[in-house]
């Protein structure tokens, strides 16, 4: 197989609009993902991801790569197993977004919300900022355990209030037996683009 940077190189970018097209890629990388900076591959059937960001995003991809080598053994957070301009490599990981748990109706518990401020926790005594912590970025594997992920913005020096509200929401709604533990995407969605609009009541 072709090493990191070859099949990054193979993976041609284009913008259209506001949007990023995928043109072209080398066959043995999988399109798994796609965010706001990146488009994320399975390399052929191995236990690792390719995280190609898109041309205006390269800073991005410098920034997460430097912060997953100050993670370096934490088990919450993925190796860095390779990075470039515009990549990095980390693990395959198979399980569930705390999002996709509460799309399909996947029990949360207390015990992962523990778990992900031990995960904080072990970032801010390596002298990070964790930022930017939602529904989408942690992950219940499939053995259970929590793994967190998109990092880029643990160096960042404001102070985000995210998982603290995420907490606070957790305990104020979704404990309560009334609440329902399926919901929709296009509802979750919503509340989340109401929340960064600051369009929703302050609950922590």
């Amino acid at each position: 197989m072709k090493s990191f940077s070859e099949l990054a190189k193979s993976v041609v970018i284009t913008k259209k609009g506001s949007s990023f097209i995928l043109n072209d890629k080398d066959p043995n990388l999988t399109l798994i993902g796609e965010g706001r900076s990146a488009f994320v591959f399975r390399i052929g059937t191995t236990d690792k991801v390719l995280k190609v960001f898109f041309p205006e995003f390269e800073k991005v991809a410098r920034e997460e790569a430097e912060v997953y080598r100050i993670l370096s053994g934490i088990p919450y957070y993925s190796p860095l197993y390779g990075a470039g301009k515009n990549y990095l490599v980390i693990d395959f990981i198979e399980g569930y977004t705390f999002f996709s748990c509460l799309e399909k109706g996947i029990p949360i518990s207390t015990d992962s919300l523990r778990e992900v401020d031990c995960a904080l926790g072990l970032a801010r005594e390596k002298g990070l900022n964790p930022s930017d912590v939602h529904l989408r970025n942690i992950i219940i594997t499939s053995s259970g355990e929590i793994k967190l992920i998109d990092v880029a913005r643990f160096r960042q020096t404001k102070n985000c209030t995210q998982w603290k509200d995420l907490k606070a929401a957790f305990h104020k709604f979704y404990k309560q037996k009334y609440f329902p533990k399926k919901i929709p995407a296009t509802i979750l969605n919503l509340v989340a683009l109401l929340y960064k609009k600051k369009l929703l009541p302050a609950l922590s």
